[in-house]
């Protein structure tokens, strides 16, 4: 298969397919994770647990950003 044909197959698939793709081909380009990039990785699990199962909610970032410029400018 050419890579153009390789392409246009993958851009056909459903977007979660798609994303799964990408990541593959970037860790194939990236050497192995460090031991910090492991603990982030894991630090980001548990916050994707945390927000998925309510025990934190999220903040919408025009809310931060309007929060912050608040602090800032006081």
């Amino acid at each position: 298969m050419k890579t153009q044909e390789l392409i246009s197959e993958a851009i056909s698939l459903p977007i979660e397919e798609r994303a799964l793709i990408v990541d593959y081909l970037l860790k194939s380009l990236n050497p192995a994770e460090s031991a910090t990039e492991k603990k982030w990785a894991q630090e980001a699990q548990r916050r994707l647990q945390d927000l998925r199962s309510g025990k934190v909610k999220s903040v919408s970032a025009e809310k931060v950003f309007t929060d912050l410029w608040k602090r800032v400018h006081q």
